[in-house]
Order: C-alpha cells, then sequence, then structure tokens
C-alpha cells in the first residue's frame, strides 16, 4: 500500500522507514518520532501479503489492539490502493475505525498510477462503495508527491 514510502514523503527522508518492492513487509508497530512533536505509528497492513490466514487474523487482532487501547491516538489514516475498489478487509477495517469514533483520514494512495483527469472520479467510487457521505478522501502519491501539501494540512489539523 505504500505506508513506508507515505513516512518517508511526509518527513522529506528517503530511508526513515523501509520500503520494499514486496507487499505486507511490515509485521511490527513501527515508531517514527517526529520532531520530538508526534509519532507516525505504521501498523502491519492487513491486506495484500503472503501472510498466512492464521497470521492475517492475528495481525488484525493486533492492529485491533493498538486502536482499541492507545489513548492519544490524534489520526488514523486508512490507506486504500486509488486503483482499486476497496477490499471487504477495507471495508472491516473502515467500519471499524468509524465504531471506535477515532478521528481519521481516508488516504487514496498511488494517485499517480492514473490519469490526473480520473483522479476525482476514481475517488467518487471508493466513497460510494465504502458508503461515505461526510468524510474527506484524499489522493496521494509518493512517487510524485502530488497532494502532499493537503495530507500534511489534514495532519496539522488533527494534531
Amino acid at each position: 500500500m505504500g505506508k513506508s514510502s507515505f513516512v518517508n514523503t511526509l518527513v522529506n527522508r528517503k530511508s526513515l522507514a523501509r520500503t520494499s518492492s514486496e507487499p505486507g513487509k511490515t509485521r511490527l508497530l513501527n515508531f517514527y518520532n517526529i520532531d520530538n512533536t508526534f509519532y507516525f505509528v505504521d501498523l502491519p497492513g492487513y491486506g495484500y501479503s503472503k501472510m498466512s490466514k492464521e497470521e492475517q487474523v492475528k495481525c488484525g487482532n493486533f492492529i485491533e489492539e493498538y486502536l482499541k487501547n492507545r489513548n492519544l491516538i490524534h489520526l488514523v489514516i486508512l490507506f486504500l490502493d486509488i486503483r482499486h475498489k476497496p477490499t471487504e478487509n477495507d471495508k472491516l477495517m473502515y467500519n471499524y475505525i468509524l465504531r471506535s469514533n477515532l478521528p481519521f483520514l481516508v488516504l487514496a494512495n498511488k494517485a499517480d498510477k492514473i490519469a490526473k483527469t480520473k483522479v476525482d472520479s476514481y475517488v467518487q467510487d471508493i466513497k460510494k462503495e465504502l458508503g461515505i457521505t461526510y468524510s474527506p478522501i484524499l489522493p496521494f502519491s509518493s512517487e510524485n508527491r502530488i497532494y502532499s501539501n493537503l495530507v500534511l494540512e489534514k495532519i496539522e489539523e488533527a494534531l
């Protein structure tokens, strides 16, 4: 999904967070201290990876436990691939975040992979698929940094 690339892009460093060409490499919580002001916390992915079903369930429980028991969460960012419809796991996570009453942002990553003229249409498709009527979905691309200023503004608002 590009979570590590997202962290690197927003802090303007190439290798703070380790990236991999193989999805699903994050298996632990990774904490990134940003100027002693706040932390980005990279949680394991729950979607496409080479994890067994048992590992995916474990990972899902791990994510849920973290989100439920952490007191100082200012913003949860749900990463989706703009090129694809949300998966059942994406829908489950979105609904879990809604029920938890945590502040959140849906990020439609990999926006550089589609034509700029189609970004809004793809975002609307994701909103429709998830049943979002009031919350924004922000497109994003680590590759060419498009939309990164808007995402930074939303993070700053949450802090």
